[in-house]
């Protein structure tokens, strides 16, 4: 029985099948392993991203080339005419190509979207109201994950309007209630020494500018300041920034108004 089992793996068909996967598999990870490298090598963040997008779409595109190729070789292998298969293709296309109209339009789509530079993979987006981080860029799909952790998977082809937020640099606009009692000069240099240490502190900030008096409120004097910064950091900066002013408040004892309620207790008659 043992005899047997050896004489099966030295026949062609068995040992041949094992050298050819084993080739393609090396062939695919060597490829894989270059195309990775060249990330590596990006220049700054964006390239590196617009890289990362392109390779992954070219890996998907491989693993699908590699995978028929091997199938095309195994069958040839086998004893089984390939040459026939593939000129039977043309006729056979030509319906295959009816029924996957909408996979070739993703295709089409992706290999689009690339070259446009819609968006890369690691970018911030908001699609139709559904704001997130592109996780995953396929030949088919495309994947955005949100903050809580939702992932909303679109076709290529439906990904017509989509607006990109990562690749530019985002403002944030503050409103500093403060009291009408406080002295302009004052304040405007407290703010002003607040966001110039801001911009030390945080390596997100890019520009401060302190924009002077935005309205007169009902109970307070609002000061309206802007901070230019990368993008996705806004959020974490916003409440950074509005603890340092105020702390920056409380110390120089600068009032900031509140509504309070005046309760009268009623005395019986």
């Amino acid at each position: 029985m043992l005899e047997d089992f050896l004489k099966l793996l030295c026949t062609k068909k068995v040992y041949g099948t094992i050298i050819i996967v084993f080739m393609m598999l090396i062939i695919y990870t060597t490829l894989n392993s270059f195309l990775n490298k060249i990330v590596i090598k990006g220049k700054n963040d964006l390239e590196r991203k617009r890289k990362k997008t392109v390779i992954t779409l070219f890996n998907n595109l491989l693993k699908y080339i590699i995978i028929i190729v091997m199938i095309l070789v195994l069958l040839n292998l086998y004893g089984i005419n390939t040459t026939s298969i593939i000129a039977g293709l043309g006729i056979v296309g030509v319906v295959i190509g009816f029924a996957l109209q909408d996979a070739l339009k993703d295709i089409i789509s992706g290999i689009t979207i690339i070259m446009d530079n819609y968006f890369v993979v690691g970018d911030y987006v908001d699609f139709n109201g559904f704001v997130g981080t592109i996780i995953e860029f396929g030949l088919k799909t495309t994947k955005i994950k949100k903050m809580t952790g939702e992932i909303y998977s679109i076709s290529n082809r439906n990904i017509d309007k989509i607006i990109n937020i990562s690749q530019e640099k985002s403002n944030i606009y503050l409103t500093i209630p403060t009291a009408y009692e406080e002295n302009y000069d004052k304040v405007e240099k407290i703010i002003t020494d607040v966001l110039n240490e801001a911009k030390k502190k945080y390596k997100e900030v890019n520009e401060v500018e302190f924009l002077g008096i935005d309205n007169l409120a009902e109970s307070s004097v609002n000061y309206l300041v802007r901070v230019k910064c990368e993008r996705e950091t806004q959020y974490n900066l916003r409440r950074a920034i509005l603890r340092d002013i105020k702390i920056a408040y409380d110390k120089n004892k600068i009032k900031i108004p509140y509504n309070q309620l005046e309760v009268h207790n009623g005395t019986k008659l």
